[in-house]
C-alpha cells in the first residue's frame, strides 16, 4: 500500500473495498499489528498499534472467511478455548447464544474439521463475537456462504452492531453486502485509495447506479488515480 490514510467513527460500519490485490487484506494485517508498515502510523482507540497492541487487541476481534479454527477441536471446545482467552463471562450461555444466531447450534459437539466451508466460516464469527468487540475486523465474511446463508449473516450482524454499537471494517467483493451492511466505502486500487463515501455519492461520482459497475470500473483501470468516466 502507498499513502494510505483513512479513519472508522465509532459505531461506524466501513467497506474496504478493491480487487484481489488492491491492498485490502494487507491493510487488515497491518491494523492487528500482524505486519508492520514500512513507515506512518496506526492509531486506534488513540493508542499506536505498535506500542499499546495487547491492549487493542483485547478490544478487538477479527474473522476471515479463510482462515480456520483447530480443526481436531469440536466446535463448542474451540469456542470454550477463546471465550478463556478473552476472558469471556458466562461463556457457556454466550456460546449457545452465538451457535443459535449462526445457526450451527446443531453442530455444537461436530469436530471443526468436519464442517463445511460455510460452517467454519460461520464458526469464525462466532468466535469472532466472543468478546463483544468494540472494533471488529471482517476480511470477506460471506465468501463460502451461499445467498440465503449470507442474507441471515448480514442480518445477524446487523443486528449486533445495533445492539452494541460495535464499529466494523469489512472488506467483501459481495455489493450486496456493501449496500445492506456499510455505512461508508473505502475503494481501493494497487494499494492506494482512489474514493471514498457513502454507496450514493461513490455511485454519483462515477456516474451509475450500481455499486458492482463502480467496482468493476475501478478494477480495470490501468491508472491508480480515479476512474474518468
Amino acid at each position: 500500500v502507498k499513502d494510505l490514510s483513512f479513519s472508522v467513527n465509532k459505531g461506524e460500519i466501513v467497506g474496504l473495498l478493491g480487487a484481489n490485490g488492491a491492498g485490502k487484506t494487507t491493510t487488515i494485517h497491518m491494523l492487528l499489528g500482524l505486519t508492520k508498515p514500512t513507515t506512518g502510523e496506526i492509531s486506534i482507540f488513540g493508542k499506536s498499534i505498535e506500542n499499546d497492541r495487547v491492549s487493542i487487541l483485547q478490544r478487538v476481534n477479527f474473522a476471515s472467511s479463510y482462515v480456520h479454527l483447530p480443526y481436531n477441536l469440536r466446535v463448542w471446545e474451540n469456542l470454550k478455548v477463546f471465550s478463556h482467552i478473552y476472558n469471556v463471562k458466562e461463556a457457556k450461555t454466550k456460546i449457545d447464544r452465538l451457535l443459535e444466531m449462526f445457526e450451527i447450534a446443531h453442530l455444537k459437539f461436530k469436530r471443526s474439521g468436519m464442517l463445511s466451508s460455510g460452517e467454519q466460516t460461520r464458526l469464525n464469527l462466532c468466535k469472532a463475537l466472543l468478546n463483544d468487540p468494540e472494533l471488529l475486523f471482517l476480511d470477506e465474511p460471506t465468501a463460502s456462504l451461499d445467498p440465503d446463508l449470507a442474507d441471515k449473516v448480514r442480518k445477524v450482524l446487523k443486528t449486533i452492531q445495533k445492539e452494541t454499537g460495535m464499529t466494523v471494517l469489512t472488506t467483501s467483493h459481495n455489493m450486496l453486502d456493501v449496500a445492506e451492511l456499510c455505512d461508508r466505502i473505502v475503494f481501493m486500487h494497487r494499494g492506494v485509495i482512489v474514493s471514498q463515501g457513502s454507496s450514493e455519492e461513490i455511485m454519483r461520482e462515477y456516474g451509475t447506479d450500481s455499486l458492482e459497475d463502480v467496482f468493476i470500473r475501478i478494477a480495470r483501470t490501468e491508472e491508480k488515480e480515479k476512474v474518468v468516466i
